[in-house]
């Protein structure tokens, strides 16, 4: 009898065991189920919050964009918020554009959205409290910034729209993202149709005083422009215009100005190296006109580069899907050679 119960104990601890380690077994593989959909969950809070389908209005109410996220649409056109991102990216709205993608504007609002849920400052008011309560016209402006490695040198982009509003989403945004791409810090400027010129003196005015703050390299930097903001970018690149715009002599001249389809005709010897790009059936912008400025440059001794594109109208932005696909990666490239 003694022996069958040491027997009968040791097989109830024998089962205990049994049931123990597949109690465990089971626990294991449940936590181990559990965490890829953890790592789903997390995954997903990092996918487009934004769709084609998305109104303005969601955007511009969207919390990470605060009190600025009516900036990403023109603010001088008459835009209505029920619009979709893939209704509002159309020609219909930005006058005088062509190629406007659905899927860049989307790209462009979830990066900004990513990275003010990261923490980051996207935007930058370029003027003071101050100044705005005095000229309320002011608080439509700023700063977006696409951020590239910290301490790496800045462009600005300026968008056109022949002065009578900005078309940031499809002239400057694109342009801000693809630049930080490569590393670069980028600033997209929304600026006003009517004190365009002010207004860029300013910004550049902004980053050169904020350099430390934005962790931006404050020389070497660049001024882009289509169209209306190509007139922008020139001019504030000579020189004697940035020095009487700014009423700073202490801020360095830019290294390069990157022009994309305008008529600007005006050259100086105190202009910048400048990169051109246009297509060849613009009807607002004529070819060769930018051509001729650029050998006038030439012949002062600027570095130029000139790019036309065959059959291509105003207003293609990137370029995607067309034959100047690619051509900002040359801008860039023309852009480090000249720093």
């Amino acid at each position: 009898m003694k022996y069958r119960r040491w027997i009968l104990f040791l097989f109830m601890i024998i089962v205990l065991a049994v049931v123990f380690i597949v109690f465990q077994m089971e626990n294991r593989k449940e936590k181990s189920d559990v965490q890829p959909q953890n790592e789903e969950t997390a995954e997903v809070k990092k996918m487009d919050v934004f769709n084609e389908n998305s109104t303005i209005e969601s955007v511009i109410e969207d919390v990470s964009f605060q009190d600025f996220g009516h900036l990403l649409f023109p603010v001088d056109l008459d835009v209505d918020q029920s619009m979709t991102l893939k209704e509002v990216s159309s020609s219909s709205t930005y006058l005088w554009y062509s190629h406007i993608q659905p899927n860049k504007t989307v790209e462009i609002i979830n990066y900004l959205k990513q990275q003010a849920m990261n923490g980051q400052q996207i935007f930058y008011p370029i003027y003071t409290e101050a100044e705005m309560k005095n000229d309320s016209e002011k608080a439509n402006t700023g700063l977006f910034f696409f951020r590239g490695e910290p301490g790496a040198e800045y462009a600005i982009t300026n968008a056109g729209g022949g002065f009578y509003y900005v078309g940031a989403m499809h002239d400057s945004f694109p342009h801000a993202l693809e630049i930080s791409k490569t590393g670069y810090n980028a600033f997209a400027l929304i600026y006003r149709p009517d004190d365009a010129y002010e207004d860029l003196a300013r910004a550049i005015t902004y980053v050169n005083d904020h350099a430390d703050e934005l962790s931006v390299n404050p020389d070497h930097y660049s001024l882009w422009g289509g169209s209306a903001g190509a007139r922008m970018a020139a001019t504030l690149g000579n020189v004697d215009y940035l020095y009487q715009l700014t009423e700073r002599e202490d801020i360095p001249q830019a290294s390069a100005v990157i022009m994309q389809y305008t008529g600007y005709q005006n050259a100086s010897q105190k202009d910048a190296p400048t990169y051109v790009c246009v297509g060849t059936s613009d009807g607002i912008a004529n070819w060769r006109t930018m051509r001729r400025r650029l050998d006038t440059l030439n012949r002062f001794g600027i570095p130029t580069e000139f790019h036309s594109y065959e059959g291509l109208g105003h207003g293609f932005g990137l370029g995607t899907g067309t034959v100047a696909e690619g051509w900002i990666q040359d801008a860039i490239s023309f852009w480090e050679k000249q720093m």
